[in-house]
């Protein structure tokens, strides 16, 4: 008989294809490994941007907050700067942030740059103008180590260069509405409010006025008042807000309801912590006294026909008050005092808190009114430094400030950098490369 030829397809054997799947399972590998390690490394970076954006915010707040005290001083671009990378070290010592103190080896100068600028949007240089209020802390480089990184790099030597990340902040004043608002009030004029001339309802730059009216002096407010306000429970109130533990908030139209009567003792008890004199039930621990608490010997007094100093009628020029050629401790005194002792100098005071002596009060339209207890409108908000303690009687019992365009605010930032006057807060921006347009994806 024939055999018949049984007929197969013709395929590769399976000792032809022993080989061909381990070289797919060694490839497979190579390939989930490398996704891994470029996992690794990515995370690595994401970690440390974070790290690193986090300790460039901080030293940008920490170095407006510095140049708001410092500003006036002859020192007050290097403080600026050496409190924002006193701040920077300071994060890279935290716990976790070994490798990013590794990178700044003490050195913070080198490793991250600090500029200064008038405006949110720049121009930004070192030392900046000398109005400067916006202040800028930026890393263009922080070089970390790279696990599987040179690996990945023999694969693709275009897109994955050296493994590296950047950061950039930009932090400044915004203008907010108070929260400890003084139970004082000035009377503003609506119709002379023009920023770009330095008018604020009337009130110019370094302007002397009298925020709390004295027994037998007229009241702008109208009989019975002496600028004070119903924020509380009388006397008691009175005292606690004037030493500035107030928590009294208002927004610009809204109202406000003065309060007649004169509670000297209460004011003067609140009003002179800022000032390191503590008489009735207030403590030092509870109201810390200024920075600065120097003032004029003999104090400015009021006859009622307007603040006068040693008889003479007080004039302001800039924010320097004087009186028949007398100088008088004032706003620019303090300010060039408490740049110098911030900045590392002397002549603050060992438990003093910055601007202890400036206070937040509502300008109102006080159009119409006829004393009493009344409601007023609020047209907004002034910074006012009180330049002498308040007498704790008698026909000298008022309170004298000298008008200030800003201060420190204590509530929510709004959205907008600083345009105009009152209190203010800082916070961070969008840090602007050219100008007005599009912000860093760095910052």
């Amino acid at each position: 008989m024939m055999n018949l030829r049984i007929q197969r397809p013709f395929t590769s054997t399976p000792r032809r294809q022993e080989g061909s799947v381990s070289v797919l399972m060694v490839i497979a590998l190579v390939v989930m490994a490398m996704m891994a390690a470029l996992a690794l490394d990515g995370g690595h970076m994401m970690l440390n941007k974070t790290r690193l954006q986090n300790a460039v915010d901080a030293a940008a707040l920490s170095g407006a907050k510095t140049l708001s005290q410092v500003t006036g001083g002859i020192n007050s671009a290097s403080s600026t700067r050496t409190a924002s990378l006193n701040t920077l070290i300071q994060n890279a010592n935290a716990t976790g942030n070994s490798e990013l103190a590794t990178a700044v080896a003490g050195n913070a100068g080198a490793f991250a740059v600090v500029e200064l600028a008038s405006s949110v949007y720049g121009p930004f240089s070192y030392p900046g103008p000398t109005d400067a209020k916006y202040v800028r802390v930026s890393v263009p480089t922080y070089n970390l180590n790279g696990f599987f990184w040179s690996v990945a790099q023999l694969f693709n030597t275009d897109s994955l260069r050296t493994k590296a990340v950047a950061a950039i902040a930009t932090a400044g004043p915004s203008p907010t509405s108070p929260c400890d608002l003084a139970p004082l009030m000035v009377c503003g004029d609506p119709t002379q409010y023009n920023p770009s001339t330095g008018m604020f309802w009337g009130f110019q730059f370094g302007d002397l006025k009298v925020l709390k009216t004295a027994a037998g002096n007229s009241s702008p407010i109208g009989p019975g008042n002496f600028q004070l306000l119903d924020f509380g429970s009388g006397g008691s109130q009175v005292r606690e807000d004037l030493a500035g533990g107030g928590k009294v908030c208002r927004d610009v139209g809204q109202s406000v309801q003065t309060s007649p009567g004169n509670m000297v003792g209460p004011a003067s008890q609140g009003l002179n912590t800022r000032f390191g004199i503590y008489n009735g039930p207030v403590s030092a621990s509870d109201y810390p006294p200024d920075l600065v608490t120097t003032s004029s010997n003999p104090a400015i007094t009021d006859d009622g026909t307007g603040p006068k100093y040693q008889g003479q009628v007080v004039t302001s020029n800039n924010g320097s008050l004087s009186a028949g050629g007398n100088a008088i401790l004032d706003y620019n005194d303090w300010r060039t005092s408490v740049s110098t002792c911030v900045a590392g100098g002397s002549g603050c005071e060992s438990n003093g808190v910055f601007e202890r002596r400036m206070l937040k009060i509502v300008v109102g339209n006080c159009a119409g009114k006829q004393g009493g207890s009344t409601s007023i409108p609020v047209l907004g908000f002034g910074c006012y430094f009180v330049v002498q303690p308040m007498s704790g009687g008698g026909g000298d019992a008022e309170i004298f400030g000298q008008f200030v365009k800003e201060c420190e605010g204590d509530n929510v930032a709004g959205p907008s950098p600083s345009t105009d006057s009152g209190p203010q807060i800082i916070q961070l921006y969008k840090t602007y490369l050219n100008g007005s347009g599009t912000p860093s994806t760095d910052s």
